[in-house]
C-alpha cells in the first residue's frame, strides 16, 4: 500500500493506492484561506498539518489494516506559498499564498537586483511567486525577516511536521524563483537577490526519491508496524501529472480547477517567460513542464453561481437548454489578476455586450467562454516556446461539465479526454512517486493513463466562429484596464 496525500487551498486529500495502482480508499479535510487585506490570502500552516492528520485518521477508519501495511508516503502541495519559519521551524506568520497579489512591486525590485533571473529560472517574477514574498517580508515585517531561518513551500513545512526533515523536491522547488531550473538546483544569484542563501532552503531531491520518515509517534498512531518512508513527491500540477499517465514528453492536460492550467511534458528545459509560460522541472529526473496558467478558471463559474443565486448544476443546466453556438456577452475572467500571458495582478474582471435582451444563461455562457479564451491565450504561449498540443486530459472540478468541454475544444483546438476519477489526480500522483520511491519502479509502469470516459473534439463550425470571437475577447483586456486605471 502506497499513500499520497494532496496539500490543497481548500482541503487536504488522502488517498491510499494498492499494489495495482487502484485506488483503495480516499477522504478529504477542508481548509479556509483569510483574507485580512484586498489583494492578500493567507493559511495558518498548523491547519494544514490538522487536516492532513484528520485525513489519515480517516483513511484509518475506512481500511485500517491497509494503512497498517503502507510502505511509503508521497505529498503533493499546492505551489508557490511562503511558509517563512524561525529556528525553532515555527512559522513567523501566516503562510503567503500563491493567488496573493501584495508583493507586485517586489517583482520589478528583484528582476532589477538579478537580470538573469527569467534566463535562469525559466519563468518571470510573478507576485504569486516564492521570492517576492520574501522581498515584501524584508520591506514591510522586518523583524520577521530577521527572525528568518528557512522559507518552505507548504508540503515541505508539512513533510517536516510529519517526519522532522527539511527537503524539497524539483518541481515545486521550480515555483520560487530561487531554482536553477535547467540545471534543478538552487541559484545563489536568485537567493542572493532577496538577501538569502542556501542555508535558508531545504535540502533538493527528485520527486520519486527518498525524503524522510514518518515521525514513530504518528506510525504508532496509525497502528503501522514499520514507518513509511516518504517520497520528495511534487508540486499540484506535477503531481496530478504523474496521476494522469502525463510521464513523456509530449503528454497534455487541461485542468479546470479553481485556476486553470493547461500542461505540458517536454524533453528540454524551454522557457517563453515573456509569454507568461511557467516552465518548471516535472518531478521525475531528466523531464521539465510547461504550463500556461489562468488565475480564475472554475472560481469564475463558481463566483457567477454566487451572484446569480443559483448552484452552479442549475446554471449549467439552463445552459445545456439553449442552443450550442458562441455566444452574445463577453466575459474576462481576471477576477484576481493574471499570469498567462498578461503577469498583471492588478487586471480585473468584466462583462461586455450586455443588452435588455441578455439573460442569465447567456453571462453563464460568457463565463465559461470567457475562461476557455483564456486557455487560448495558454495554448498560443506555449506554441510560441515549441509545444503544440493536440490532445490532453480533461481533469478538475469543471470537467464535469460535457458544455464547457466542448466549448473548451472548440476554442482551443484541442482534444479532450475527459477521464475517470480526475478529482483525485494529485493525491494518486503522490502515490505513485511514493510507490516509485519505496520500489523502484519506472515511471511508464506505475504511471498508466485513466481510462477515458469520452472524447470531445472541436466543432469545425465552432471553431471558426470563435476565432472571430477570441478577436474581440483580446482587445477587451486593454480596453478594460485603461478605463480602470
Amino acid at each position: 500500500m502506497h499513500l499520497g496525500v494532496d496539500l490543497g487551498t481548500s482541503a487536504v486529500k488522502a488517498l491510499l493506492a494498492d499494489a495495482a495502482g487502484d485506488i483503495f480508499a480516499a477522504a478529504t479535510a477542508p481548509l479556509t484561506a483569510a483574507r485580512p487585506h484586498p489583494g492578500w490570502s493567507e493559511q495558518d500552516p498548523r491547519d494544514w498539518e490538522a487536516a492532513a492528520i484528520a485525513a489519515i485518521d480517516a483513511i484509518a477508519a475506512q481500511a485500517p489494516r491497509a494503512l497498517a501495511a503502507c510502505a511509503a508516503i508521497g505529498l503533493a502541495g499546492q505551489m508557490h506559498g511562503a511558509v517563512f519559519v524561525d529556528a525553532a521551524g515555527t512559522p513567523l506568520r501566516p503562510c503567503i499564498l500563491w493567488n496573493d497579489g501584495r508583493a507586485a512591486a517586489e517583482c520589478a525590485a528583484l528582476e532589477a537586483a538579478f537580470p538573469a533571473l527569467r534566463q535562469v529560472t525559466g519563468n518571470r517574477a510573478m507576485a504569486g511567486f516564492t521570492a517576492p514574498k520574501a522581498l515584501w517580508l524584508r520591506r514591510h515585517e522586518p523583524e520577521a525577516f530577521a527572525a528568518l531561518r528557512m522559507v518552505m513551500l507548504p508540503k515541505a513545512w508539512l513533510r517536516r511536521r510529519l517526519t522532522g526533515d527539511s527537503a524539497e523536491e524539483m518541481s515545486d522547488a521550480s515555483g520560487t524563483l530561487w531554482l536553477d531550473v535547467g540545471a534543478r538546483e538552487w541559484s545563489d544569484a536568485a537567493l542572493a537577490a532577496c538577501g538569502l542563501d542556501r542555508t535558508a532552503m531545504p535540502r533538493l531531491v527528485e520527486g520519486n526519491a527518498q525524503a524522510g520518515t514518518l515521525l514513530p509517534a504518528l506510525a504508532a498512531r496509525w497502528n503501522m508496524a514499520r514507518p513509511p518512508i516518504f517520497a520528495g513527491g511534487a508540486g499540484d500540477n506535477a503531481a496530478a501529472a504523474i496521476g494522469l499517465g502525463a510521464v513523456r514528453p509530449g503528454d497534455a492536460f487541461l485542468s479546470l480547477g479553481t485556476s486553470g492550467v493547461l500542461f505540458a511534458v517536454t524533453a528540454r528545459f524551454a522557457p517563453n517567460p515573456g509569454g507568461g509560460v511557467h516552465t518548471f522541472c516535472h518531478a521525475l529526473p531528466g523531464l521539465w513542464h510547461q504550463m500556461g496558467v489562468t488565475l480564475s478558471a472554475a472560481a469564475a463559474l463558481a463566483w457567477w453561481a454566487g451572484i446569480a443565486g443559483r448552484a452552479e448544476a442549475e446554471l449549467l443546466a439552463e445552459l445545456a437548454a439553449a442552443a450550442a453556438s458562441p455566444g452574445t456577452v463577453l466575459f474576462l475572467p481576471h477576477l484576481a489578476g493574471e499570469r498567462t500571458p498578461h503577469a498583471d495582478t492588478t487586471l480585473r474582471a468584466a462583462f461586455a455586450g450586455i443588452d435588455h435582451a441578455t439573460t442569465r444563461a447567456d453571462l453563464t455562457r460568457a463565463v465559461l467562454e470567457g475562461v476557455a479564451f483564456a486557455f487560448a491565450d495558454s495554448r498560443d504561449a506555449l506554441g510560441a516556446a515549441g509545444t503544440d498540443i493536440g490532445t490532453a486530459d480533461l481533469v478538475g472540478g469543471g470537467a464535469r461539465s460535457a458544455e464547457w468541454a466542448a466549448i473548451l475544444a472548440s476554442v482551443t483546438g484541442i482534444t479532450l479526454r475527459r477521464v475517470a476519477a480526475s478529482e483525485h489526480a494529485g493525491a494518486l500522483g503522490a502515490a505513485r512517486l511514493a510507490r516509485m520511491a519505496a520500489t523502484g519502479e519506472a515511471a511508464e509502469t506505475a504511471c498508466p493513463r485513466p481510462a477515458a470516459i469520452a472524447t470531445v473534439a472541436p466543432d469545425r463550425a465552432l471553431a471558426a466562429a470563435y476565432a472571430a470571437r477570441l478577436a474581440q475577447w483580446r482587445a477587451l483586456t486593454p480596453a478594460v484596464k485603461g478605463a480602470l486605471q
